[in-house]
């Protein structure tokens, strides 16, 4: 009976972090910042609705803007962009197709090339994703399942 629940929690743990969205942090340990490439950054990883962009930076000194195409090549903020400036924005990609975001102080989109585009893509089935911290999470829970059956 106790192997039986190992193997059901064993293949929960494994197959649950496939399913969650992932977390990216937004250029890495360089974090939101002028003078980062982050469309280079962006290349190769792949998006998926429920997914989460992670932007952190120092207080007061960035904030993230959600634009369109036209505002992201002008560096534009148009009215009614909500501006995030928590310095630990956490965006969830909740649709999918193109996003663009930039940063709204002084001219850190023109000048600092603050920008970033990506593809959202509506499949959240691929193997390959851009951070480990599910699989965290499974191995927590596999560890967690063989406390509680030690336990009982």
């Amino acid at each position: 009976m106790a192997f039986t629940q190992f193997i059901v929690l064993a293949i929960v743990a494994i197959l649950f972090p496939s399913i969650m969205g992932m977390d990216f942090m937004v250029g890495d340990d360089k974090g939101w910042t002028t003078n980062f490439d982050y469309q280079a950054w962006a290349k190769g990883k792949e998006f998926h609705v429920g997914d989460n962009l992670v932007f952190k930076y120092p207080v007061e000194a960035h904030s993230v803007i959600k634009v369109n195409g036209t505002s992201f090549q002008q560096c534009a903020i148009s009215a009614g962009n909500g501006t995030l400036t928590s310095r630990n924005d956490v965006i969830t990609l909740a649709t999918s197709g193109n996003k663009w975001y930039i940063c709204g102080v002084a001219k850190h989109c023109e000048v600092g090339n603050q920008k970033l585009f990506i593809m959202v893509s509506e499949d959240n089935s691929s193997a390959v994703r851009g951070s480990i911290e599910p699989l965290y999470y499974g191995w927590m829970m596999a560890i967690f399942g063989i406390l509680m059956m030690v336990m009982v």
